[in-house]
């Protein structure tokens, strides 16, 4: 499989729509990949808290359609990031979208941790609740979001969801970018899935974005791994590998504790 991370720098001065189509032509550029991962919130940054209901779109929205329409014409699968989605009854989510190469709605996941503790997106966007996962011919991806990567929980349940590669889409800051690396091994490894997180680059809302953007093998092997700056990353993996490395080392097996997530 083929995937490419596009680690899109949320530059202030661009607007929201010159972005949209401008990382619409970076996924056109991406033909002849399996699949396309962009970062969270790439429209608005992770961080621009006080523009989150300014931007906010409905699920079908505007950044949906240039989307799929972006997806249909490279014909690739595509983890577009996420958006700030406004409900039928004004609430806000942080919401991924994953679309097909036909350009049509293959998963839709709200974010379930929020980030800021009593600020920011912690109050100003409601949680999700459903684990969500998306079967492409090569492999099941198990979406997640930023914050999530903090919780093993949601991963684990992932994984009882038929999950081989966990797609994360992030806003990550710099400052933390030790744990960016660290939790994103460590989420590889105890699953024995692949790890594909995509983070945004550049400063926005005075916040140093981590960049890095890492694509990590069952084993906790870094397979390719992004500098700071806007980038394409793309990596070649063999799905394969998933069910190998279970089947020769079966930790997963040896589970005595269970969780139960409500999952679709």
């Amino acid at each position: 499989m083929r995937a490419s991370l596009l680690q899109i720098d949320v530059n202030e001065t661009e607007s929201v729509d010159s972005r949209r189509v401008r990382v619409a032509s970076l996924v056109r550029e991406q033909a002849g990949a399996d699949l396309v991962v962009l970062p969270e919130l790439w429209t608005t940054g992770a961080f621009a808290y006080e523009g989150f209901g300014a931007e906010a779109e409905p699920l079908e929205g505007p950044t949906y359609e240039v989307m799929a329409k972006a997806a249909s014409d490279a014909g690739v699968w595509l983890h577009a990031g996420s958006i700030p989605e406004r409900d039928p009854e004004g609430a806000l989510y942080n919401t991924s979208l994953v679309f097909s190469p036909s350009g049509e709605l293959a998963g839709a996941y709200r974010k379930i941790h929020r980030f800021g503790f009593d600020k920011g997106e912690a109050v100003l966007m409601g949680a999700g609740a459903e684990l969500v996962t998306v079967r492409l011919p090569e492999t099941t991806l198990g979406l997640a979001t930023c914050y999530d990567l903090r919780f093993p929980e949601l991963f684990r349940g992932l994984v009882d969801a038929g999950a081989e590669t966990l797609v994360l889409a992030a806003g990550w800051p710099e400052r933390r970018r030790s744990h960016w690396t660290l939790l994103a091994q460590a989420r590889a490894v105890e699953n024995q899935a692949y790890v594909l997180a995509c983070g945004t680059a550049g400063t926005h809302a005075g916040v140093p974005q981590a960049g890095h953007s890492i694509v990590v093998d069952p084993w906790g092997e870094v397979l390719a791994e992004a500098g700071s700056g806007e980038e394409v990353l793309t990596v070649e993996f063999d799905p394969g590998r998933v069910g190998v490395t279970r089947e020769q080392f079966p930790a997963l097996k040896d589970r005595v504790l269970g969780l139960e997530t409500p999952r679709r």
